[in-house]
């Protein structure tokens, strides 16, 4: 993770990159592709959302997430495959706790994709709860988690 990362809200111009890295993401293919089957972060998404993106000093997009203010809730959350665990994930965490906390919140919900749970949990999220599945599209239980803004 470089000192040179910038973190800066998505525009509608993003729109199409961010959808590319939720399509291409490697955690939802096999049994997990149906969640994402068809998902495109739009114009309107965007603009409807706190969005933000990381980006490397090329442009190069590293990962995103969007942060819905009522009820609070982290939506999406993606970081590059060849990146992960590399702390652009930590540094995605960290800057939405920040707008949390910048927004009067006093916690923000997370139904995580069940093999990203670790992850938060090692990130500060505390386990609260399970989200029964939701067919055609999700036919899992996800895990719901709680990060307390301090």
């Amino acid at each position: 993770m470089s000192a040179d990362t910038l973190i800066r809200r998505a525009v509608a111009e993003d729109a199409d990159r961010l959808t590319d890295m939720v399509q291409a993401s490697g955690a939802y293919q096999g049994a997990y592709a149906s969640i994402i089957s068809g998902y495109r972060v739009g114009p309107d998404y965007l603009a409807r959302h706190s969005v933000f993106l990381a980006e490397d000093p090329d442009g190069r997009l590293l990962g995103f997430y969007s942060l819905i203010l009522e009820p609070p809730e982290l939506d999406l959350a993606f970081v590059a495959d060849d990146l992960q665990g590399r702390g652009v994930g930590r540094l995605l965490v960290e800057h939405v706790l920040g707008q949390a906390r910048a927004a009067g919140l006093t916690g923000v919900r997370v139904v995580s994709h069940p093999p990203a749970e670790d992850f938060y949990r090692r990130m500060g999220a505390e386990r609260v709860g399970t989200v029964g599945p939701v067919p055609p599209k999700v036919t899992w239980e996800r895990p719901e988690l709680w990060f307390t803004v301090r």
